[in-house]
């Protein structure tokens, strides 16, 4: 059984060419208050979203994020910031003390992100659009958040970009349900079992996707994803920023 949110959900492909239509503003505060209606622990609502629009600040980003050009190619892109600044506040109103220097307000602050983007997502596509989450606003974060005016316990999570597709892509193989999905119980056969069912999907994927150039499994992928430390300059930028302060003391 199934309806038009599960089916538009279950189709999503990222989307990383647009054509040059723009995005009207009653659009952008639709997507918008799709994302604030998302759910958030504690009520915290521990996130900010910046719009941003400007050419020459979308060029920066995209720059910012390695160089990925459909940041300045999208209409409108998005970025979405964990943010604790407004409970600091908060806190210094009601004379309370401000504690955030444990792991978990890290996790708050990126899951409210996460789960504030894919509403926004799924609100855009809704509408006609297609878009793509970026990653790769993290990987110059202090210099990100100089252009963006962050105060002190904020720092950006990812970005996303949209506008109207200029591009039909294939959706890609996901893992096999019996390797992410279990029945009361982790069931590491299960993960093996999957492993090499998908393996021999993605290596057809993308021979034919690349006419023969790439054949590389998924978990060949994955084995050289995670063989070199990803961003490790962040720890030090969210500790920075007031994060992870106890967490570091406690293992100092």
């Amino acid at each position: 059984m199934s309806n038009e949110v599960i089916k538009l959900i279950q189709s999503h492909r990222s989307i990383r060419a647009f054509t040059d239509q723009e995005i009207r503003e009653e659009q952008i505060t639709d997507i918008v208050e799709a994302g604030r209606r998302a759910p958030t622990s504690h009520n915290v609502q521990a996130y900010s979203i910046v719009v941003i629009q400007d050419p020459k600040k979308k060029d920066e980003l995209a720059r910012l994020s390695g160089n990925q050009s459909y940041i300045s190619k999208c209409p409108v892109f998005f970025v979405l910031i964990a943010d604790f600044y407004r409970l600091k506040k908060a806190s210094e109103i009601h004379e309370q003390p401000f504690e955030v220097g444990e792991v978990e307000q890290l996790l708050v602050g990126s899951v409210d992100c996460a789960l504030v983007a894919e509403n926004m997502l799924v609100a855009s596509r809704s509408l006609g659009l297609g878009g793509v989450m970026i990653g790769g606003i993290r990987n110059n974060p202090e210099e990100v958040a100089k252009l963006l005016n962050l105060p002190e316990y904020t720092f950006p999570i990812m970005g996303l970009c949209i506008g109207y597709p200029d591009q039909n892509p294939d959706q890609k193989p996901r893992l096999p349900k019996g390797a992410i999905v279990f029945n009361e119980n982790y069931d590491t056969d299960q993960v093996e079992a999957g492993l090499k069912e998908y393996d021999a999907v993605t290596e057809e994927y993308y021979r034919q996707r690349t006419n023969g150039l790439k054949t590389d499994s998924w978990s060949k992928q994955m084995a050289t994803f995670s063989s070199n430390p990803k961003r490790s300059h962040v720890g030090d930028y969210v500790k920075g920023q007031g994060f992870l302060t106890a967490y570091h003391k406690k293992n100092s």
